[in-house]
């Protein structure tokens, strides 16, 4: 620990102006912001405790260093928090306790509704895909600029959505108020964010905004999602949760596992650019034909979603995402000279596979507990079960090819992008195709 004083080296004054650990210095604002989060969290007890079970309340106590921790590593969380705390207390002040006035009062209908506020959040990721692709492709400083700052406005939207919608669930009933991370709908908002807040922090870290658009493509491709699970399916409605879904585990095990999916598909897309890149001045299309078959697999994935036919939201969708890809690997070489090294690719694919099997394995343990608080048994090869096993032993098999075989380059990559497949069918396949003990998730 290294300590630095306002006064001589010699003279070991109390007044210090800040101390440094591990690298990280730690100043006056910390120990506010730590407050801030601790008045927030008795402000929470006090309004609602008499609702809360004992998890619910140690949940709430442990989340305080918890984001006191995240906001000290990463300096942007603060703001976002403040941010998005001040617009959520914002909404519950607007509702009056009445849920009606989400279709009357101004800033509930246009902006701070839990719906509207997802809705705004679906616009800026397009956006920021848009702006982070003109930035990459024209050399455009303004246009990288404009991706990111759409980027953190879409993050804080969407937080303040699911945020405005837990408080929405309890004015239906008490009893039917829960955390928003329950379906499809849900999980699909946390993860978009929950990617877009990794890339986000990856972004910072490297001084580099040229992997923007393809990570925003994935994240694109989970909004659009949305968008038609929403329109088609009505699925924005807050629903009373199933019985198996009424557990405090729900508030632990959900965002575990997005952490997990969320880093995943951020590799994968680094991945796809680490192959654009390594590619970039390959002439020989039978070198392209698997980076290429991979990229229209991801493309034409959704078209599944269709129940009877082939839907035309679905259909244009793969045509608009096969063209994206095609045009990608077609300007791979110009594209190529503006991604950074492949050192630096390789390293952010290494770091996220490695944050998500961390998180992805808490959840795995955390969804056995579960299970036997729910069903009395840890495990019973339910196809979820069985997939998310499957996605486990995938990353785990990844990360000791690379820390014991050393693993790098194409083959790491190409296996991190067909990863993207395996987690996509975990994530929606197996509620599409298969039934089990979770089919309460099924479109």
């Amino acid at each position: 620990m290294e300590l630095t004083s306002t006064e001589s080296p010699q003279g070991l004054s109390p007044r210090l102006s800040r101390f440094e650990t591990g690298g990280r210095k730690v100043d006056w604002t910390d120990p506010v912001f730590l407050l801030l989060l601790a008045a927030g969290a008795a402000f929470a007890m006090m309004r609602v405790g008499g609702i809360m079970t004992y998890y619910d309340k140690a949940i709430l106590v442990g989340a305080v260093p918890v984001l006191a921790w995240l906001g000290w590593l990463w300096r942007p969380l603060r703001a976002l928090m403040v941010a998005v705390a001040l617009a959520a207390g914002l909404a519950v002040m607007s509702y009056h306790g009445d849920l009606a006035r989400a279709d009357q009062a101004f800033l509930l209908k246009y902006l701070l509704s839990s719906q509207s506020a997802i809705l705004w959040m679906c616009s800026l990721f397009f956006l920021a895909t848009a702006c982070y692709w003109i930035g990459l492709v024209f050399r455009s400083a303004t246009g990288a600029w404009l991706g990111t700052a759409l980027c953190w406005s879409a993050v804080f939207a969407g937080l303040t959505g699911l945020l405005v919608r837990w408080h929405e669930s309890y004015l239906l009933s008490p009893d039917i108020g829960y955390i928003p991370v329950s379906n499809l709908y849900e999980v699909f908002v946390l993860f978009s964010l929950i990617t877009s807040l990794f890339y986000l922090y990856f972004e910072q870290k490297y001084d580099t905004r040229a992997l923007g658009g393809f990570v925003l493509l994935v994240i694109s491709s989970a909004v659009a999602f949305l968008l038609w699970y929403t329109f088609d399916r009505n699925a924005q409605q807050i629903q009373p949760l199933v019985p198996a879904l009424q557990s405090w585990w729900m508030k632990l095990h959900v965002p575990a596992n997005f952490i997990g999916y969320g880093t995943f598909s951020l590799s994968a897309m680094v991945a796809f650019a680490y192959l654009v890149k390594a590619h970039g001045q390959t002439r020989s299309a039978a070198a392209l034909a698997p980076l290429f078959v991979l990229g229209v697999l991801l493309a034409v994935e959704p078209m599944v979603f269709r129940q009877s036919g082939l839907p035309a939201y679905w259909t244009t969708y793969a045509g608009v995402a096969a063209l994206i890809v095609a045009g990608i690997l077609l300007g791979r070489r110009a594209l190529a000279e503006r991604l950074p090294s492949l050192e630096v690719l390789d390293d952010i694919m290494y770091k996220a596979i490695a944050v998500g099997f961390a998180f992805f394995t808490v959840a795995t343990v955390l969804g056995a507990l579960w299970a036997a608080d729910a069903w009395g048994a840890y495990w019973q090869w339910d196809p979820k079960e069985t997939w998310a096993l499957i996605v486990w032993l995938n990353y785990a098999a990844w990360l000791h090819m690379r820390l014991i075989k050393g693993l790098r380059g194409n083959a790491a990559a190409y296996w991190a992008l067909v990863g993207l497949l395996v987690t996509g069918f975990a994530f929606l396949g197996v509620n599409m195709f298969l039934s089990g003990l979770h089919s309460y998730g099924e479109l």
